[in-house]
């Protein structure tokens, strides 16, 4: 083989390399440092990206027999909410992280129901990181969670939580809201697009019978004009 005098010998200006140059990133950094890495890329496409893994939990609840409603909401200012009647995030203290198991879901990656245990059954999710990424990547995110009688929140911004996870109520209620807001420091444009979010959902919709998936347009809700649109999948069979 022919020498190649281009190659650094030890010595060299720049030939170092040792342990001081390898990162370590910790929390929710790996995410805002390298979004493409979880979303794919931080154009539009990954900008809904952000709502199919929101939306895909919600529908791994209705996979599980625990779930028959969910409702995505496009709101004003760039928000999106999905709300589900599902089991609801478990708000209990987690035995690792010694933090809430909402808390622990929504900060760190590769923490979910879908990795062991009895959580999930049955999983359509990709990779079952998904609330923590889209989390990590929004300037404002809210998780609120009603089970057991209670209602929990807990509010973030790229990824650190505000404050502990509270109880604010009493609810007869059972499921789980995520309202997020994209950050510009990623993306650039956080304006969704509606037909993309309906063609994908009436997709997804035919997964799961007998699970009602509302669409509704609130951006710019008018008290006269009402809704700029909304559509519902309902799937008997």
């Amino acid at each position: 083989m022919a020498k190649d005098e281009t190659v650094k010998k030890d010595g060299d200006k720049g030939h170092h390399y040792d342990a001081s140059d390898i990162s370590v990133l910790e929390g929710l950094e790996p995410v805002r440092k390298r979004p493409g890495m979880y979303i794919g890329t931080t154009g539009p496409d990954g900008l809904h990206h952000l709502v199919w893994e929101i939306f895909d939990n919600s529908r791994d609840e209705a996979m599980g027999g625990f779930c028959n409603d969910i409702e995505i909401v496009l709101l004003p200012d760039n928000r999106i909410r999905v709300a589900d009647n599902g089991r609801g995030i478990p708000v209990d203290m987690h035995k690792k992280t010694k933090v809430s198991a909402l808390e622990t879901v929504m900060t760190t990656l590769h923490a979910g129901g879908k990795f062991g245990g009895e959580g999930y059954k049955v999983s359509g999710g990709l990779h079952g990181v998904g609330a923590s990424v889209v989390n990590a990547l929004s300037i404002y995110c809210r998780a609120e969670v009603c089970r057991d009688g209670g209602k929990y929140l807990q509010e973030y911004s790229q990824g650190k939580k505000k404050s502990a996870v509270k109880k604010i109520g009493a609810s007869k209620l059972h499921g789980t809201v995520i309202t997020f807001e994209p950050d510009k420091e990623i993306f650039g444009d956080i304006k969704f697009d509606w037909h993309t979010i309906v063609n994908h959902i009436r997709q997804q919709a035919y997964l799961v019978k007998k699970l009602r998936i509302s669409i509704i347009d609130a951006r710019d809700f008018d008290d006269k004009k009402g809704l700029n649109g909304d559509d519902v999948f309902y799937f008997r069979e």
